[in-house]
């Protein structure tokens, strides 16, 4: 059964801008996180403590960090991706209300996007994870490439399962399994959240994170919540994709997630008009068209029918 409410986390101002060619000013970085922070949204992922030169659009965490002004009750979230990242976040802990880790379900796709193996990967982020706890900041473990990898193909569902495991028992409260280059299927995605769920336990909060390169991005958001999942990831604008490989394109849109899920009387407490300005306001600042279907065409807007 389908839950009546959901919980959405807006990874734009990270997932999303970093795949960006263009370097995008802070001050620009801040308003839309500030607006986005206004729009009924309650989990933003702001930035990631990356290295600058792996990807630049993210070099100013901190300056984003320090200058951005979310209102209460709107959870600030980083990516750290290791220990280095890490100690960079702790500088500004005051700040953060939950962090991320991530690593791939597979071994290729770990190996081109992080140059770790899995193992090494895992030893790391359980490090990570635990220090975290000690701050008292909420976690979640991202798995990539969960449904399908373009290099190996077909990713083990037990792999994943267990990837999960040792993440939520070094201190994960939220996993969240990402069809990182959009290879899922509703089928596969809601059989692997049926099983997960038994495997995982009650307590864990499972979050699908949904890219919509062939298209099949809200289906398999369905998929999802008929198997009962409560927690999704998208992106303002369909924004986003995977730095690898080529043609990874955008994550789900959050305002086309708004609007099929509130079509359905699923609540997302999202304004969905606010959103979209935020999209349009992303349209303008990139200077190039959104792949956001619900920015082409609107809200739906019913009319009482006329008596006959």
């Amino acid at each position: 059964m389908a839950p009546t409410a959901v919980r959405i986390r807006e990874v734009g101002p990270r997932d999303g801008l970093q795949n960006e060619p263009e370097v995008i000013a802070t001050e620009a970085k801040v308003a839309l996180i500030d607006a986005l922070a206004r729009t009924g949204l309650r989990r933003l992922e702001v930035t990631s403590f990356v290295r600058a030169e792996v990807i630049p659009q993210l070099a100013d965490a901190e300056q984003v960090l320090e200058r951005i002004d979310v209102p209460d009750g709107v959870a600030v979230s980083v990516l750290i991706p290791n220990e280095r990242g890490l100690r960079r976040a702790l500088a500004h802990r005051e700040r953060i209300d939950e962090i991320n880790v991530f690593l791939s379900a597979s071994e290729t796709h770990n190996r081109r996007n992080v140059n770790r193996s899995i193992a090494q990967s895992l030893a790391e982020l359980e490090r990570v994870l635990a220090r975290a706890r000690e701050v008292g900041w909420r976690c979640e473990g991202v798995i990539s490439t969960s449904f399908g990898c373009p290099y190996e193909g077909r990713v083990p569902p037990a792999r994943v399962l267990e990837i999960a495991a040792r993440l939520r028992d070094a201190g994960a409260q939220e996993v969240g399994f990402g069809d990182t280059t959009g290879m899922a299927n509703p089928a596969q995605v809601g059989e692997f959240f049926t099983t997960a769920r038994a495997r995982l336990g009650e307590e864990l909060e499972l979050t699908a994170h949904f890219h919509n390169t062939r298209g099949q991005g809200l289906a398999n958001v369905l998929a999802a919540l008929q198997a009962g999942v409560e927690s999704f990831e998208s992106s303002f604008g369909e924004l986003g994709g995977c730095p690898v490989p080529p043609g990874a394109t955008g994550n789900i849109a959050t305002e086309d997630l708004v609007s099929m899920l509130e079509e359905m009387g699923i609540h997302t407490g999202v304004d969905l008009p606010a959103l979209l300005a935020c999209a349009r306001h992303a349209q303008e600042l990139l200077g190039r068209a959104l792949g956001s279907h619900t920015l082409v065409a609107g809200p739906v807007q019913w009319r009482q029918s006329v008596p006959g």
